[in-house]
């Protein structure tokens, strides 16, 4: 299965749990949320192991970094997921300030993710090459813009109180 592929059907995985946590019905049961989001996190790890062409050796050594690499950006993106929803909520009635801890928010989750892929070069130069690691980030990388690019698909641009009313 090409990167592509793999890629594609994440990206689908992905923007399907970004769905349901955006406008799923308040009495939907969590324990299907968390499968939901366990299924789309399998499938990314599934993505990078079909990419990575590690050996045994390396991937006994890769899949623990990787795992704490994948548990850290996880806390960032349940923190993304809440932002959209608070945005979600009230998009079509913001306020400078609405606006102001919107931008703030979201650059400070970018960081976070860029600080946390930073954190972890050296480690996972430790246990796989120089070329290897460039390669998972190019995955990691790949893996993000596409989820980014559905999310900004789903996501209405911000409307003034008399904006909205005007439509």
């Amino acid at each position: 299965m090409s990167l592509k592929t793999i890629l594609a059907s994440f990206t689908a995985a992905s923007l399907m749990v970004c769905t349901l946590g955006l406008s799923g019905p308040a009495s939907a049961q969590p324990s299907q949320k968390q499968l939901d989001i366990a299924a789309a996190r399998a499938q990314r790890k599934a993505t990078v192991g079909a990419n990575m062409n590690l050996t045994s050796n390396e991937a006994a050594k890769f899949w623990p970094v990787y795992d704490a690499y994948e548990k850290s950006m996880d806390s960032i993106e349940d923190r993304h997921v809440r932002e959209l929803k608070e945005f979600a909520a009230k998009y079509n009635n913001f306020t400078d300030a609405d606006a102001k801890k919107k931008l703030d928010e979201v650059i400070a989750i970018q960081q976070a993710r860029l600080d946390v892929q930073k954190e972890f070069i050296p480690q996972f130069r430790a246990v796989i090459s120089q070329v290897k690691v460039t390669r998972f980030y190019q995955i990691d990388n790949k893996i993000q813009a596409l989820i980014q690019c559905d999310i900004a698909q789903l996501v209405p641009l911000a409307q003034t109180p008399g904006e909205a009313a005007s439509q």
